[in-house]
């Protein structure tokens, strides 16, 4: 059965360049990665195809002796165990998408740690950033508000205090790698060297494991934090909690805590970026005579003079009665637009009142605006 093509697999040309290489690779690593394909073992293979073509490729010597004599390069006495497709003496495929995506060290190789950890030639890793979404409603947005927020994350084992190792155990130089971190392989007619697969790196292996971690050197644990939100928060925006994530790994430095936000719909304002509006019923008798009234805000209530003569429809502004500004601005404005009311039903008095007040207006005779029928002659 003939071998897939390196290039073909990535989806690159054979001339591409290193980073073309690199970004082919990351885009189809976390698209087959087992973590995002559970229990999908023809991913699972796509996964191991495509990083043990992207070994070859990524290395000038490797790709050079493929592009000269293909898979034969890599095959024949001396290749050593094989891998994906039949080649020889290659990384495990979880340390490819570790060293690419900056995680060199040990343990994890999850399908979003690209997004959070960071290796280190000593074993050390950085732990990873975390996530909550938190809903909060306008009222809280437009105060500020301490919110208390419970999670559960990845926290340094108390036990081995982080390091893996039972108390009065050690860590032990590795018998793979002899302290070395790597070890050289025979591929075919060349040599090349690759992560040692016992210690990860460091160079070191733990002599006996936590009892509690089981050498991981962390436990899941239930967090609760005080989260401070400012005034002037909007849906998407994002807090930042230093330090809040899960612990690192050997040494390395916590994570931290990303709160994402989200505000509820109100069921009276609507926001338009800094601005309030809202929509306020009036009767016809305010409209026409005018008067003021009072109108709610977010922070009490507020005054509005409506103007003798006012229309439906009319808005009016109330100056910084919406939402502060986040970046410390000028505070935004409540627009009020006002709807009036026509009544529905009438009392005999309230009728004849009106009937009188139509015929001395003359609306018996003109029931439209003369502004109106002047507009509309030319359709008739």
């Amino acid at each position: 059965m003939a071998k897939e093509d390196y290039y073909e697999l990535l989806g690159v040309a054979k001339g591409a360049t290193a980073e073309e290489l690199k970004k082919a690779y990351r885009k189809k690593a976390v698209q087959y990665h087992p973590d995002k394909n559970p229990g999908n073992k023809e991913a699972e293979e796509m996964f191991k195809k495509i990083s043990h073509a992207y070994e070859i490729l990524q290395d000038p010597e490797k790709r050079a002796a493929y592009d000269r004599y293909g898979h034969a390069a890599f095959e024949g006495p001396g290749a050593g165990a094989r891998g994906p497709g039949g080649a020889g003496g290659f990384h495990d495929p979880f340390d490819i998408f570790r060293e690419v995506f900056g995680q060199q060290g040990g343990g994890g190789g999850g399908i979003f740690d690209e997004m959070f950890g960071g290796g280190s030639r000593d074993g050390g890793r950085d732990g990873s950033d975390l996530r909550y979404d938190l809903e909060i409603t306008l009222e809280e947005a437009a105060r500020g508000v301490e919110k208390e927020i419970s999670f559960r994350k990845a926290v340094t084992c108390e036990r081995c205090n982080g390091n893996g190792a039972e108390p009065g155990s050690k860590r032990v130089t590795c018998p793979t790698c002899r302290g070395a971190g790597q070890i050289r392989r025979s591929g075919g007619i060349i040599t090349f060297t690759q992560t040692c697969p016992t210690c990860h790196g460091s160079g070191t292996k733990i002599e006996k494991p936590c009892t509690v971690c089981h050498g991981e050197g962390r436990v899941a644990k239930n967090t609760k934090i005080n989260v401070r939100i400012p005034p002037g928060v909007e849906t998407g925006s994002r807090l930042r909690s230093v330090g809040n994530g899960e612990a690192g790994l050997a040494g390395g430095s916590a994570g931290d805590l990303y709160i994402v936000l989200s505000v509820k719909d109100h069921e009276l304002f609507e926001r338009q970026d800094d601005n309030l509006f809202c929509e306020i019923p009036i009767k016809f008798t305010l409209a026409t005579l005018g008067g003021t009234i009072e109108v709610p805000t977010l922070f009490g209530k507020a005054s509005l003079k409506i103007p003798v003569g006012t229309q439906s429809g009319t808005t009016f502004r109330l100056r910084e009665k919406g939402m502060p500004s986040l970046r410390g601005g000028r505070q935004g404005d409540q627009l009020v637009r006002v709807h009036v009311e026509v009544p529905q039903s009438l009392t005999p008095e309230q009728r004849k009142l009106l009937e009188d007040f139509a015929r001395i207006s003359g609306d018996a005779a003109e029931p439209t605006s003369k502004t109106f029928f002047e507009k509309a002659k030319k359709f008739f």
